[in-house]
């Protein structure tokens, strides 16, 4: 391995190389980080191992790399200026493969979809659990600001140079109230230091959807890997399904550390040698014998199998209606006081079952066989808030027979509706691929908060990010009407490896 200080527009960028102990040329592989380039050192064997050079670099303004460290304000131009460094190497085939998990997935996306110029986009794309943007991994697609996830982040890598993954924990253990605090915006200063960047955050909203408009014209190959339980899952399935070059998905039951991180639904059979799938599909990218078009593959939780992640006809469109015994009849909470003052826990499933509902709460019999859901999912509601503003949360749960609850789905919705006026809305729940087991019961709370995972609105119409009152609002849910929509049926198998090599 070397080391070196690439130049790029305004600064120089630390950046390892590791190449092949074959003759060159070879193909490349670029590595773009803000989480350490030290990382990925074994990573970067393992590309050389099979023939890769790889090339690991520190974003702009982190670790080892000089200038400003402005999150996703400069990947383009420098990713840019790598590919270009690496193409004019004496060692490089001209050949080069971008990618990365999380921001390092936006940096190869970036590269890719926001060229200089059409010589200095990569030749194809690995994007695993990608934060598409600022604005996509700040809020839900309906608007709803995702408080605990970018807290944790800013608090451990905002307006630094290096990071500190235990910065939130710390402050939470010395004041566990510490999110509850208003207004949100002036988290630095309970943080007990600078981060000027924290407010810009919520107020960057006009880039959001970039990089996936710009999709449909990419012609280079995508691999998107994702994970069901990732907080990114719904964009790396819009990313897919926009790519306009050759496209394979791959979904398990993971959360947001893929393989590393495997939700309680996976299974042996789930468990894939990311990195030689990675190699084997880059070769595949690289030689152009992808097959055109999108295909994929996605896990059935809690079964040992895969099944292709386009929608056969042979699936089956399932409404259990609210309020019905045969669907999920409303169990209490039929007019339930959203409080911001004592909000609906996004880290806790139990339901209180004392004082005045905090949520409508609606149970089905138990499942009287096996059911394979696996498909797109949402609800219907017709409900009424007594509030010029409001959020509607739908969680979805499954009660296993030996008594455990088990997440599977969230969905948010933010209303504007005129107080005490009926809204009819369809929430929707994602992309389940789950198995349900026989005797297990369906149970869905319908509340306005989850909180701390999300902002708590304050039911004024004020910036949940800037609002210095809350209110509390009260709703009632109609069953009449209302219904948990589901997917059902997998059809055939797929072998997930041959899926993304095709």
């Amino acid at each position: 391995m070397t080391t070196c200080l690439l130049p790029a527009p305004g600064a120089r960028l630390a950046t390892d190389l590791t190449l092949p102990g074959t003759r060159p040329p070879y193909p490349a592989v670029v590595i773009r980080t803000p989480y350490g380039r030290q990382n990925h050192r074994a990573e970067a064997r393992a590309w050389a191992a099979r023939g890769f050079a790889a090339v690991v670099q520190d974003v702009r303004g982190r670790y080892g790399s000089e200038g400003e460290w402005r999150p996703y304000r400069h990947e383009a131009a420098d990713g840019a200026a790598t590919l270009r460094w690496i193409r004019a190497r004496p060692w490089s085939d001209g050949t080069v493969v971008a990618a990365g998990a999380s921001y390092a997935a936006h940096c190869a996306l970036a590269a890719a979809l926001e060229p200089e110029d059409t010589d200095t986009g990569p030749d194809a794309v690995i994007a695993a659990v990608p934060a598409l943007g600022a604005p996509e991994t700040a809020r839900e697609p309906s608007g709803v600001e995702r408080l605990l996830g970018r807290a944790g982040w800013w608090a451990a890598h905002g307006d630094r140079p290096d990071s500190d993954a235990a910065a939130l924990d710390r402050a939470l253990a010395d004041d566990p109230r510490l999110l509850e605090h208003l207004p949100l915006t002036g988290l630095p200063e309970r943080l007990g230091r600078e981060l000027p960047s924290w407010r810009g955050l919520w107020e960057d909203g006009d880039s959001r959807d970039r990089l996936v408009d710009r999709a449909p014209a990419a012609r280079v190959p995508l691999l998107a890997i994702g994970g069901a339980r990732d907080p990114f899952a719904a964009d790396t399935l819009r990313l897919w399904r926009a790519w306009g070059g050759p496209a394979r998905l791959l979904i398990g039951p993971w959360g947001h550390g893929l393989t590393a991180e495997p939700a309680p639904d996976a299974r042996p059979g789930h468990r894939l040698n990311l990195g030689a799938l990675y190699t084997r599909w880059a070769r595949a990218a690289l030689a152009g014998t992808l097959a055109p078009g999108r295909r994929g593959a996605l896990a059935l939780g809690d079964s040992e199998h895969w099944h292709p992640a386009a929608a056969p006809r042979a699936r089956t469109l399932l409404s259990r209606p609210f309020g019905r015994s045969h669907g999920l009849p409303l169990h209490h909470g039929g007019h339930f006081l959203a409080d911001p003052a004592r909000p609906v826990r996004s880290d806790d499933l139990s339901v209180p079952a004392d004082g005045e509902p905090d949520r409508a709460l609606l149970l089905s019999a138990p499942l009287p066989r096996p059911l394979d859901l696996f498909g797109p999912a949402g609800a219907k509601l017709r409900a009424t808030a007594d509030t010029p503003a409001a959020d509607w949360f739908v969680r979805l749960t499954v009660l296993t027979p030996d008594g455990r609850a088990r997440p599977l789905a969230l969905g948010t919705a933010r209303r504007a509706d005129p107080p005490g006026r009926p809204a009819e809305l369809t929430v929707p729940l994602g992309h389940l691929a789950r198995r349900i087991a026989p005797g297990s019961r369906l149970r869905l709370e319908i509340s306005g908060h989850h909180f701390p995972a999300h902002a708590r609105n304050p039911h004024t119409g004020e910036d949940p990010m800037t609002a210095t009152r809350l209110a509390p609002s009260r709703r009632v849910l109609d069953p009449a009407g209302g219904a948990l929509l589901l997917t059902a049926g997998p059809g055939r198998r797929v072998d997930p490896v041959q899926e993304m090599c095709a």
